[in-house]
């Protein structure tokens, strides 16, 4: 019988969660479940953004990888997770449905990082697109983790990094069997 997988992909905005996530998703086969997008249909429906959509992107990803897990299918959620709430919610899910609970950070130096975020555009509806002062900001109430995780440099290439994320989470589920 397969375990269960919850893999959270976090890390600062602009520090390459997305596409990380989005090449485990294919590489892997798994459904991936993303806040932003999410928030921003949220958006799109007529609800003006705030600290309540963003909670409520959060809500969705959390149920809808649920019923996935329900399925006995792993998931993948890609989120900032800066705060300790976000990471419980993560953390009880996995619980809850038995799952290993995988942690992949992405981080980036300062200098590449902001040239991305300034020159990166991602169109999301009523989400205005990130500043470095945004990344700053975020940076500020973004807690260290303590749990064990990967933590992926985006500066490498998006191969490099997600021949490291697999090798890990290969490794990290051999540990659990």
């Amino acid at each position: 019988m397969k375990k269960l997988k919850v893999i959270i992909i976090s890390g600062l905005p602009g520090s390459g969660k997305s596409t990380l996530a989005e090449s485990l998703a294919k590489e892997l086969a798994l459904p991936i479940f993303s806040v932003d997008p999410i928030e921003s249909s949220i958006i799109k429906s007529g609800i003006t953004k705030s600290f309540e959509t963003g909670l409520a992107a959060y809500l969705v990803v959390e149920t809808l990888a649920s019923e996935q897990l329900k399925l006995d299918n792993s998931v993948i959620i890609d989120a900032v997770s800066a705060v300790k709430e976000a990471r419980e919610m993560w953390d009880n899910l996995s619980k809850i449905f038995g799952a290993q609970l995988i942690i992949i950070e992405c981080i980036l130096n300062k200098e590449l990082h902001k040239s991305r975020i300034e020159s990166r555009i991602r169109n999301l509806h009523g989400i205005r697109e990130v500043t470095w002062s945004d990344v700053e900001s975020s940076r500020q109430e973004y807690i260290p983790w303590t749990e064990n995780r990967l933590v992926i440099d985006s500066a490498n290439g998006v191969k490099e990094n997600l021949h490291k994320a697999l090798e890990y989470i290969k490794k990290y589920s051999a540990e659990f069997i």
